[in-house]
Formats: structure tokens, C-alpha cells, sequence
């Protein structure tokens, strides 16, 4: 089955987004919960530190893959093999649980006249990596947002990555893997391709 894709596109109207004062309250309510007392000398700035870090964690909503996306270049002496990042880390964060996925991407596409700079490829993954996700989802969004945007003849993506969900609760397996993959174009078509894909990765 494939992955319901959604971007998230940034909103202009921010009138329904909490305050930073709700935030902070929010996470005195949470402290409270646990167990613990927020008026205690070691938690009087957690709040406030808890909202900030999660404005970094989750800035992923602030930005659009798009706009990073948007400059190519053309002058490649005719270069139309493929082009592969691997071993990207990330961090992301559970969108069940909130707790981190830790992982590491590899991205390749086989360029239709026009390349990206290696950077551009590295940054859609930390913008859809700090955002709330599953980790198909967000292996489908990576793949979906270079094959729109740079239209290249595939795009082939695969994500390893550590759940914390299933290290640190639940059935508590650490050091266990999810693997997932997303191709498009030659890269779904022609299993040559798939084969020089995981080839180049294990190399």
C-alpha cells in the first residue's frame, strides 16, 4: 500500500497556534501529570525550555521543501547517471508516541537534464524530518517532493532509522531497525536500477 502523502504547507493565518505562555502552561500540566512539582527550583525553566526546543525539533512546519528545492543546474557536460547522498542522519519525532526516530537517509534520482546542489538534498530531509512523522510517510515525502519538483526520469529513497517508541516503552526491543523505500520513475520500473540503487549503498 502506498503512503498518503501530505505536505503541510506552511499557513499564513497563525490565529489558532497556542501562545508561548500556553505552551509553557501546557508542559507545567504535563510536569504535574508525571508526578512531579513545576514550582520546584530544577523545573521552574523547563517549560520555557521545553517550548523553545520544541520550536527547533518541529521547525520543519515553518519551511516548504519547495522553496529549497527551486534552483537547479543545467551545465553538467551531459551527466545523466545517477546522483546519490547517502547516509544522511537525521532526527525525527514519533507522531504517536512524540519520541525521537534516529535514523539515517540515502537519496538518489537519475537527473533529466538538470541537477541539485548536494545540499538541497540533505535539507528535505531535516525539513521533513523535524516534523511529526511516520517514518513511511516521510521516506514517501522525500521521494515525492524531488520527483515534482526536478522531475528527473526516478527518485529512489530509503530510510533506516531506530524508533524509540519500541526502545524505550512498549515491547522495549532496542537496537532493532526499520527499513523503508520509496521509488518513482526508471527507479520503479526497471529492477536494474533498484539493484545499482541498494548496490551503491552497501558499497
Amino acid at each position: 500500500m502506498d503512503a498518503i502523502v501530505t505536505n503541510f504547507p506552511r499557513s499564513e493565518d497563525q490565529t489558532d497556534r497556542p501562545s508561548q505562555k500556553e505552551a509553557e502552561d501546557a508542559v507545567r500540566v504535563l510536569l504535574r501529570w508525571a508526578g512531579d512539582d513545576p514550582e520546584r527550583e530544577g523545573l521552574l525553566d523547563t517549560p520555557k525550555r521545553v517550548a523553545k526546543a520544541y520550536r527547533e525539533l518541529f521547525s520543519g512546519y515553518e519551511l516548504a521543501a519547495e522553496d529549497v528545492l527551486g534552483r537547479t543546474f543545467e551545465e553538467v557536460a551531459g551527466y545523466d547517471d545517477m546522483v546519490l547522498v547517502r547516509d544522511i542522519p537525521f532526527f525525527s519525532h514519533c507522531e504517536h508516541h512524540m519520541v525521537p526516530i534516529i535514523g539515517k537517509a540515502h537519496v538518489a534520482y537519475l537527473p533529466n537534464g538538470r541537477v541539485l546542489g548536494l545540499s538541497k538534498i540533505a535539507r528535505v530531509v531535516e525539513i521533513y524530518g523535524r516534523r511529526l512523522q511516520t517514518q513511511e510517510t516521510m521516506t514517501a515525502q522525500i521521494a515525492r517532493s524531488i520527483d515534482e519538483t526536478l522531475n528527473p526520469r526516478g527518485v529512489a529513497v530509503m530510510i533506516e532509522a531506530e524508533h524509540m517508541c519500541m526502545a524505550m516503552r512498549g515491547i522495549q526491543k532496542q537496537g532493532s531497525t526499520t527499513l523503508t523505500t520509496t521509488f518513482t520513475g526508471a527507479f520503479k520500473t526497471e529492477p536494474t536500477e533498484q539493484v545499482r540503487f541498494m548496490t551503491m549503498i552497501r558499497s
